[in-house]
């Protein structure tokens, strides 16, 4: 075993010593290429992936899911803040599952469970059951409260009155409730939400009013119920409706503008900024108009008509007395005589009606009051003048038609030149383009295979070069009588010194050549 060692020691180090500085130092960057690549490769694909699985942990929590964790052998991360647990991907969902079904995390707030886990032989006191009472009935209002969307943690403090059948409910004192609420980074609660809040509280604690429950966050600000401050519930949620239409529409306007100005300039080289104004003001009215009929001379139509016609006709009589003499006549008048008479009476009633229409007009709630847009194009972009002035004609346009309905005179020149404005400058170096300096685990891969092709190559090209070698030296071996040497000068010296110093020369400047020459005497001998 010893003698193979020493053999392949012996060929490799006169392997090594016939090779030249190049190929030396290529084996050796190759060699180290090799090694280095192996190294990344490996803490890439051994590297143990990490997942978040517990966030905002208390310190009991904290103890509870390090103390379980490290019972089961599973290796875990635990953050600066003593807060955050991670643990191997592979792993996670089941560590989670396990946790929640042995209930180690309760977030700091514990509920009746603490009853069936109490194991104490000898009870408890009144006074010590009703503080773990109180207690047990605080940390279930947390957990209602934790289990709702944005709350990341609550501190819940209520205090009911005792009972006493002395005193009147009017005496009694009334139950209150405090409470801290921690929200989400980011996370801002609705108006609906808070009361949301305050209802749950309410329907937790018996006989507890919402006037009686105070609820801040944790910045210190107090979170008022609607119904306590006579606020309307829609009031935040209309206005927060509003700014996110206003947003979108701005938002549509500066795309549509975007996309205009792509067949002109580079979209990348634009900036595109709108403010506008909306009225969100929503009207209704009422409109009752009568008007005639058509091609009917103004006249309505008849609902009803009534014609009634009568004619009378009288004969004559005797002539009468003398005037006043009868016994039954008023003295001094004149009875007179009756002679043939007739009478006639039309009457017409017609009753019209007329067309009777009623409209309600109901206005759109979103109407645009007025609209400015501001856009900067990089100055290269811009071939000349004439081009600006017709971008900036464009964009004039464009804003006239949305302006259209606002009552504002559109066609106002000195007017609209104050809402829309093109500015031409020099736009900097993208900024985007040293953005992270920081190699993916991708790009890691994708760097250690192409190192292992550059070296693969280099290999392949060294090995190559090896065996063209090698067959040169055979060919040299194999032909010795085709071999060149330099010519010896034999005028002036002698023939010892001359051989002797014509080698020297032949192994310090052309070794190969002076190896291949010891060879061939080998061979012949």
């Amino acid at each position: 075993m010893k003698e193979k060692f020493a053999q392949y020691r012996e060929r490799l180090t006169q392997t090594w010593s016939q090779m030249g500085r190049k190929q030396k130092v290529w084996l050796g960057a190759s060699i180290g290429g090799i090694l280095l690549t192996i190294i990344l490769l490996t803490v890439v694909f051994t590297r143990t992936e990490y997942e978040l699985a517990f966030k905002n942990l208390d310190e009991n929590d904290a103890y509870a899911v390090i103390q379980h964790l490290e019972e089961n052998g599973i290796p875990y991360e635990l953050s600066s803040n003593g807060k955050n647990i991670s643990v191997p991907s592979k792993v996670a969902s089941r560590v989670k599952i396990d946790a929640g079904s042995q209930g180690l995390v309760q977030n700091g707030s514990i509920g009746f469970e603490m009853f069936a886990n109490s194991n104490s032989a000898l009870g408890t006191t009144d006074n010590e059951f009703n503080v773990q009472y109180q207690h047990a009935y605080n940390g279930e209002i947390q957990k209602l409260l934790n289990s709702l969307q944005g709350i990341e943690r609550t501190e819940v403090l209520v205090n009911r009155p005792e009972e006493s059948i002395f005193l009147t409910p009017a005496e009694a004192n009334k139950a209150t409730a405090g409470l801290t609420i921690s929200f989400k980074p980011g996370y801002k609660p609705s108006q609906k939400e808070i009361d949301g809040y305050y209802n749950l509280v309410k329907a937790s604690v018996p006989e507890l009013e919402l006037e009686n429950i105070v609820i801040i966050n944790q910045m210190g600000e107090q979170l008022v119920s609607s119904e306590v401050s006579g606020q309307t519930e829609v009031g935040l949620d209309a206005i927060m409706m509003q700014f996110q239409i206003q947003q979108k529409f701005e938002a549509e306007i500066s795309k549509n503008v975007k996309q205009y100005l792509g067949s002109f300039v580079d979209m990348n080289k634009t900036v595109v900024t709108v403010a506008s104004s909306i009225n969100f003001d929503k009207k209704l009215s009422k409109e009752e108009l009568v008007a005639p009929l058509e091609n009917n001379n103004n006249n309505g139509i008849i609902i009803s008509e009534q014609i009634n016609n009568s004619s009378s006709t009288n004969a004559g009589g005797m002539a009468g007395g003398v005037a006043g003499t009868g016994e039954t006549d008023v003295p001094s008048y004149d009875a007179g005589t009756e002679g043939n008479g007739s009478s006639e009476t039309n009457n017409q009633t017609r009753n019209y009606d007329v067309n009777r229409i009623s409209n309600s007009i109901e206005s759109a709630p979103f109407v645009l009051k007025d609209l400015t847009l501001s856009v900067v194009i990089d100055e290269t972009e811009i071939a000349d003048e004439a081009s600006k002035a017709q971008i900036l004609q464009s964009l004039t346009t464009f804003v006239r038609g949305k302006l259209a309905d606002s009552g504002q005179d559109v066609n106002n020149d000195q007017l609209m030149e104050k809402k829309v404005s093109l500015i031409a400058r020099s736009f900097g170096a993208d900024a985007t383009v040293a953005a992270n300096t920081g190699l993916s685990t991708g790009w890691v891969i994708g760097i250690g295979a192409g190192l292992v092709a550059l070296i693969g190559g280099l290999i392949f090209m060294l090995v190559r070069k090896r065996k063209q070698q090698a067959a040169e030296e055979e060919d040299y071996i194999a032909s010795p009588s085709k071999m060149e040497f330099p010519t010896l000068d034999t005028e002036h010296v002698s023939e010892e010194d001359l051989a002797r110093k014509n080698l020297e020369t032949l192994a310090k400047q052309k070794p190969d050549e002076f190896v291949n020459l010891l060879r061939t005497w080998l061979v012949d001998e």
